[in-house]
């Protein structure tokens, strides 16, 4: 069992977890992620790793409350435990060819960008876009302000930053004469997506985070199956990073609806609330 040491809301729905985990923490690196299980009769879900610290044994992760076991952690207090807590899985992010990188985080995608942030800013700052909906969901800005060579803030409504999404900054960008190496984008698919479908115009390399659905995490349930230039791959043990050019997105987000229908019908039982 593993101990919540800390829980900060960042902002509606979205809670940081500081979760004490020795061994995970070791043996973590940016662009990983953990498995857990918040009790006994839990299923097992994945966690990107958001932030480790070796020294302290530690591990944090950022969790949007939006499904029956982010409910079920949401209700937990500082102090207490859960139950399992498996890591770090998959590959971990290797960006040491390229010399000029745009992060771009939408949502709760910051935290997988977040740690990149952290990495490069030791080596050779990064530009930075995050977005999201409103003011209100943005997430680490003020850390991604220190870490980043240029941060720019995009909400769809304008309430921070600039009005418009993550593609009309990196438009803008591109087009002002920005020169970058790659583009690591992570967020909603369609926003990867938008974001991929805009670099192939200019033919910037541009890799992707797929939070594809998980059981097991070791390749073997198939459920966080995609194909990336026509072959079929598995995120948790050939990513979750990939060349976003080859992604089939449209297939995942088929995917995405079919399990979310899945997901509803189950919150309804515990709850018993109507569809």
């Amino acid at each position: 069992m593993n101990k919540l040491l800390k829980i900060r809301e960042l902002s509606p729905c979205v809670k940081e977890y500081v979760i004490d985990a020795p061994e995970v923490a070791e043996n973590a690196r940016p662009g990983q992620f953990v498995i857990l299980i918040v009790d006994e009769d839990g299923e097992r879900v994945p966690f990107t790793i958001c932030d480790f610290d070796k020294e302290k044994g530690t591990i944090t992760i950022l969790v949007q409350t939006i499904g029956a076991t982010t409910m079920k952690l949401a209700a937990k207090k500082e102090g207490e435990y859960i139950h399992d807590f498996v890591g770090p899985l998959g590959l971990p992010t290797d960006l040491s060819e390229y010399n000029k990188i745009l992060l771009v985080g939408g949502g709760v995608g910051s935290a997988v960008i977040y740690p990149q942030s952290k990495e490069l800013a030791k080596i050779c700052k990064a530009d930075i876009i995050v977005g999201a909906r409103n003011k209100e969901l943005l997430l680490y800005t003020e850390e991604f302000a220190k870490q980043a060579e240029n941060l720019y803030v995009m909400t769809d409504d304008g309430s921070a930053g600039e009005k418009g999404f993550v593609t009309t900054k990196l438009k803008q960008l591109i087009d002002s004469g920005k020169k970058y190496d790659a583009v690591f984008a992570v967020g909603p698919l369609m926003m990867m997506k938008a974001v991929c479908d805009l670099t192939k115009e200019y033919n910037i390399k541009t890799i992707v985070s797929m939070n594809s659905v998980m059981v097991d995490g070791t390749g073997m349930c198939g459920c966080c199956r995609l194909t990336v230039f026509g072959e079929t791959k598995y995120a948790c043990v050939n990513g979750p990073e990939f060349d976003g050019h080859g992604v089939d997105f449209q297939e995942a987000i088929n995917r995405s609806k079919y399990y979310t229908e899945i997901e509803k019908d189950h919150i309804c039982r515990l709850t018993g609330g109507k569809r």
